[in-house]
């Protein structure tokens, strides 16, 4: 265990060191927060992939996968589409606005950037791009089932290159994103120990009267004073708001014999740690039979979880549970998710009844059973988890029963 202590600090310090290096910007700080080698073995297995997939090459716009391959973090992405253009036996060319050249430049790791200035100038910059490495009538992937493509900008690129012949490709950067390098997986135990801090905050302040709005900014102010920082988005519901999914903190306060419940996530270089957990303030015999079962079908999942098995396998694990019960509808929605850089990017591996993808040892995933009630109560607990090849092995320190306040 020292051993294993040992080599995380270690690779704590060489992120750490890598934070103050410069990528060639002229700019003395950058906000890439890995070594450029660990970038260049993701792009390699990136290029690895779109070979397997007999394409000449990749335009990534996916957001989360544009900071996992690159290292910036896409803020100005809004403006229209950042494309990576990656192709085997050519060095990667990042076709970004020019107004933020030099934050794509000082915030990322790779040297050729391609401006353009106005949101119609995007295609036609891309096309010339690749008219002059000679793509413009070859096998070309772009990630048409993720966010930030649009129609009118696969429209605009076949109106450049004519004879084009596009793929789709939407879960090829996920899927060798979905395996994390032992430097990722120390960046989610950092997020997650911030989670962690986070649910303990929660748990200590569940008290008659206390509102949504006095839990999370006490919880927001334990993960700084930390050093820490929480993921954006967070679920934090008391009450008869226990029926509200995704419900954002509230002035709302709990009473006596009422349910709570938080979803959040400490946060870390992008990458979230997500947990749910639940408590009840005095008595709720729904809302504590919901989590007495959320708890039974969490543990069957954790127990089906291991290299090797399929994603399906996972989900099913959990319906059987709720079958079982005889409460098949309380349980409406995936069994979990792929979790890393922006664990909201579609095309993710999911766990779901029709998924046959095939969990492989160094995934993360976020499984949270919410339940829901007859009377609409959503309640349930999650896991956050790194495959293994022998099972999953749990993030967060903080144990998924029922809090009792």
């Amino acid at each position: 265990m020292r051993a294993t202590g040992e080599r995380r600090r270690g690779i704590a310090e060489q992120v750490e060191m890598f934070m103050v290096a410069t990528i060639g910007s002229g700019i003395p700080w950058t906000a890439v927060p890995f070594p450029k080698s660990e970038y260049d073995r993701r792009q390699q297995k990136v290029l690895e992939a779109v070979a397997r997939a007999e394409l000449d090459a990749i335009l990534v716009t996916a957001h989360g996968h544009l900071r996992y391959l690159t290292g910036y973090h896409g803020f100005g992405g809004y403006f229209a589409p950042f494309p990576l253009i990656l192709a085997p036996g050519h060095a990667p060319i990042f076709v970004a606005r020019e107004y933020d050249a030099e934050a794509v430049r000082a915030e990322g790791c790779v040297e050729e950037i391609v401006p353009y200035t106005h949101q119609h100038d995007v295609a036609k910059v891309c096309g010339d791009v690749l008219r002059r490495h000679g793509f413009q009538n070859r096998r070309v992937g772009l990630e048409l089932d993720c966010w930030n493509l649009t129609p009118a900008d696969v429209s605009a690129l076949r109106g450049q290159c004519p004879d084009i012949r596009i793929a789709d490709a939407s879960r090829l950067v996920a899927s060798v994103a979905a395996v994390k390098s032992e430097l990722e997986l120390d960046v989610m135990r950092q997020a997650m120990a911030m989670t962690d801090i986070a649910v303990r905050a929660f748990q200590n302040l569940v008290r008659e009267g206390v509102t949504e709005m006095e839990v999370y900014a006490s919880i927001a102010g334990e993960v700084s004073k930390a050093g820490g920082e929480l993921w954006r988005s967070v679920t934090l519901v008391f009450g008869d708001r226990a029926k509200v999914p995704h419900g954002a903190p509230t002035p709302h306060a709990i009473r006596s014999n009422e349910p709570a419940m938080v979803e959040l996530g400490g946060a870390k270089h992008g990458y979230a740690a997500g947990l749910v957990r639940s408590a009840v303030l005095g008595r709720h015999p729904e809302a504590e039979s919901l989590h007495a079962l959320s708890v039974e079908a969490l543990e069957s999942a954790l127990a089906a979880i291991k290299s090797g098995v399929s994603a399906s396998v996972v989900d099913a694990a959990v319906r059987k549970v709720v079958e079982r019960s005889g409460r098949r509808r309380v349980f409406r929605h995936r069994t979990g998710y792929q979790t890393g850089i922006h664990w909201t990017e579609r095309g993710n591996l999911s766990l779901e009844p029709t998924a046959d993808d095939i969990l492989e040892a160094g995934m993360t995933l976020h499984l949270p059973i919410i339940l829901f009630g007859e009377t609409k109560y959503l309640f349930g607990c999650s896991e956050h988890v790194v495959v293994t090849g022998s099972g999953a092995e749990l993030l967060s320190r903080t144990d998924h029963k029922l809090f009792h306040a």
